[in-house]
């Protein structure tokens, strides 16, 4: 008897023991990178945009058919993540730019039109909203404490429907470095500054879409790779997820974003690849009764820390304007005469503080960067509008000299003198301008009105 029971106990362990080693293999795979995909994956969307863009025909044979400029629909595509139940979708602005019609479409392969709550270009963040009643929300974390080598995930839908369904894609790799500034660059979408670096591959389609930390929460927004072949390659680019939720709000709420001012103006110490110097940054201009003169900061201070970030370059320094709002408080640490001294600034808004800061660009003379001007000049870049003569008070109000060269105003690069005039007269009235320039070998940046 009891060897019948011995055996039917063995025969019952046997049976269980294949049962447990599938369950423990299962478990055995279930990593951090699958948890998060699992987590992050309902909440992500794509984004598909129809435009209409002004394209010129390429072949002759097309001029007997077509006018030489001529509109065509255009398809675009992104991605998304879900950030509130009621269907608030953040993406990139590059993304929506332009668009006549936009449809986000869910992991379950459900279709909703969408509409822009608000654009920014300077950041490249966009916000859509749809109807679709109680929806998956993506969990939030934070891009502060990442660590460099950290595993990360993008989450999103390259090459949009070419791989076969809606269901989002899942890259993973790790924080390659945090805090990258990337120069302006042609059809460059935003100021990209305190930029996340990854390894996990980016390629189009995949803008807008979230990076996620080994938790499943978003710590950035997929933005922008560097490529010599126009898919990823391992360098790859995401806004911090702080930055792209302030703007959301800020675009939610008012429809635009206010921009942080101290006023006050830095050289940087940078030539124009970015990276050559360090040691701080020069104030150059401090505003009367602005901020930053209200706490005893005066022309010839050098900058060195703001908000816990080193100012290195000038883009660090733009950074710190575009993580911050109108009401935050900036704690400053800088030298003033050799001496160490920290400054608390509060910040105001751009728009309301420059109120009076106008340009009327009728006086301002300026020439396209040729070969034979940039000999002569000394000028680095390859592109350009040299401002020969500018009155005083135009220099005054703008924060540009004769000298300079203007290299990009908003989103739009500047070839030559016609490029300049032609942006400054379709920016006039629209609010203010950010002017990227190079003067003296360095790259600057100032911000105005143009009437």
């Amino acid at each position: 008897m009891r060897g019948l029971l011995s055996c039917g106990l063995a025969a019952a362990l046997a049976a269980v023991a294949p049962q447990a080693r599938a369950q423990d293999a299962t478990r055995s795979r279930q990593t951090a990178i699958v948890t998060a995909a699992a987590r992050l994956a309902p909440a992500v969307v794509s984004v598909n945009v129809l435009r209409r863009e002004r394209r010129v025909a390429a072949d002759p044979f097309d001029l007997f058919f077509m006018p030489r400029g001529y509109e065509q629909t255009v398809e675009g595509y992104g991605s998304g993540f879900i950030v509130s139940p009621d269907g608030l979708v953040i993406t990139n602005q590059h993304v929506t730019q332009g668009a006549e019609q936009i449809v986000v479409t869910a992991r379950d392969g459900r279709d909703f039109p969408a509409k822009i709550l608000g654009e920014d270009p300077l950041t490249d963040i966009a916000v859509l909203k749809i109807d679709g009643g109680s929806l998956p929300v993506a969990p939030l974390g934070k891009s502060t404490d990442l660590q460099i080598g950290e595993w990360v995930v993008a989450v999103g839908n390259p090459f949009a429907y070419l791989l076969g369904n809606t269901e989002p894609t899942v890259t993973a790799g790790v924080v390659s470095a945090v805090g990258r500034n990337l120069l302006p660059s042609e059809g460059q979408s935003g100021v990209y500054v305190g930029m996340i670096q990854t390894d996990a591959a980016i390629n189009p389609g995949n803008s807008g879409g979230p990076l996620a930390n080994a938790l499943g929460e978003v710590v950035g927004v997929n933005s922008n790779i560097l490529t010599p072949s126009g898919g990823s390659v391992g360098v790859g680019f995401a806004i911090p997820i702080e930055r792209a939720v302030r703007v959301a709000d800020e675009l939610r709420r008012f429809g635009t974003v206010r921009r942080a001012w101290v006023g006050l103006d830095v050289a940087g110490a940078e030539d124009l690849r970015g990276w050559k110097r360090v040691g701080g940054l020069r104030v150059t201009q401090v505003a009367e009764n602005g901020p930053a003169a209200r706490a005893g900061i005066v022309v010839g201070d050098v900058l060195l820390v703001a908000k816990g970030r080193r100012l290195r370059t000038f883009l660090d320094w733009e950074a710190v304007l575009l993580d911050t709002g109108p009401g935050d408080s900036l704690t400053v640490s800088y030298q003033h005469a050799g001496q160490p001294r920290t400054a608390r600034l509060t910040v105001t808004d751009l728009p309301t503080t420059l109120a009076e800061k106008v340009a009327i660009l009728g006086g301002m003379k300026v020439v396209t960067v040729t070969d034979a001007v940039r000999a002569e000049r000394g000028i680095q870049s390859d592109h350009g509008a040299l401002i020969y003569d500018i009155p005083d008070e135009m220099e005054q109000a703008t924060g540009l000299r004769s000298g300079d060269v203007v290299l990009q105003i908003n989103r739009t690069k500047i070839a030559g003198a016609e490029d300049l005039r032609r942006a400054f007269s379709t920016a006039a009235g629209g609010g203010a301008v950010t002017v990227w320039f190079e003067r003296g070998g360095r790259l600057g940046r100032t911000a105005f009105y143009v009437r």
